[in-house]
């Protein structure tokens, strides 16, 4: 399983990026990662300045989101989603785009699922349940047939 620290993943992002702005080739997780990142102009000053954000936290209480997690999320999710892992991920994906018509909006239901579920597991100490995501997708509306 590939795990790469906090600044391994933001280093990931910060040259995807500077690639992105040079014309230079990416591979196709970086084509993958600029997709996302080409979603969310808001975050396109902290990825033009890494030597100001590589190291920076962003603490729950601080109330702002944390554009390195959030960016590295949707990868996450558009992982699943390419595998069907966890099984059934796609069916809810789908009834919830059918629901809103919006791919990114559909998206971030499935993030904000993942987030609740990786918080419930950190919090009981206890592996990710994917019946934790499924029942927060059915809540989103995204129940499959």
């Amino acid at each position: 399983m590939f795990s790469p620290s906090r600044d391994q993943a933001r280093r990931f992002l910060f040259d995807a990026w500077k690639k992105h702005k040079e014309h230079a080739p990416l591979t196709d997780l970086e084509r993958m990662a600029l997709a996302v990142m080409l979603l969310h102009p808001e975050y396109h000053p902290q990825l033009d300045n890494p030597d100001q954000y590589l190291e920076r936290d962003y603490p729950p209480e601080s109330g702002e989101t944390n554009p390195f997690l959030h960016l590295s999320l949707h990868l996450s999710i558009r992982e699943q989603l390419s595998i069907d892992q966890p099984r059934g991920v796609v069916a809810h994906y789908r009834k919830l785009l059918e629901k809103n018509g919006d791919e990114h909006q559909s998206e971030h239901a499935l993030l904000e699922c993942l987030g609740e579920m990786i918080w419930q597991a950190q919090r009981n100490r206890t592996q990710p349940d994917p019946a934790v995501y499924f029942a927060c997708l059915t809540r989103m509306g995204g129940e499959p047939q």
